[in-house]
């Protein structure tokens, strides 16, 4: 048996509790957790389906960098335009891609982006019309090569 001194029992103690305190988790979200980030957008509204259109490659060779357009139909007017956009997709480590706000002097209803995606997925975007209504449009992306992934 050692003769510990007090530092080390102290150093120890506090290591293992921290190493306690840890959990380790998966870091994708997943279909449920991307429903359950739309619905803190759209709190109880309906969502319907049209007026949101995306336009990104169906098939990705690399997920690092993947280009994004949406586009809502929407004359833009100060009696109806578009007042925000939001992108979502289910295997990301995070749900939320862009949430975007935009107001009747936008002219148009449409934005660029970039993002990464972890894996093949369903990305789904949703338009909050100024009347209120939610307005959405998803697409499948088949990803070849995963962003995050390192190969050494």
């Amino acid at each position: 048996m050692s003769d510990s001194t007090r530092r080390e029992v102290l150093i120890g103690c506090l290591a293992g509790g921290l190493v306690a305190t840890f959990r380790v988790t998966d870091a994708s979200a997943t279909p449920e957790q991307m429903r359950s980030a739309i619905r803190q957008v759209v709190g109880t509204a309906q969502v319907r389906k049209g007026r949101v259109e995306l336009d990104v490659p169906p098939l990705v060779e690399n997920g690092n960098t993947v280009s994004l357009v949406v586009s809502v139909d929407s004359p833009m007017t100060q009696a109806d335009y578009v007042k925000s956009i939001h992108v979502f997709n289910e295997k990301n480590p995070q749900p939320n891609v862009i949430g975007v706000h935009l107001g009747p002097r936008a002219g148009k209803a449409k934005i660029s982006t970039r993002f990464r995606l972890a894996d093949t997925q369903t990305v789904t975007a949703i338009a909050e019309m100024s009347d209120g209504s939610f307005w959405s449009g998803s697409a499948e992306m088949i990803v070849t090569m995963a962003a995050c992934v390192e190969t050494f």
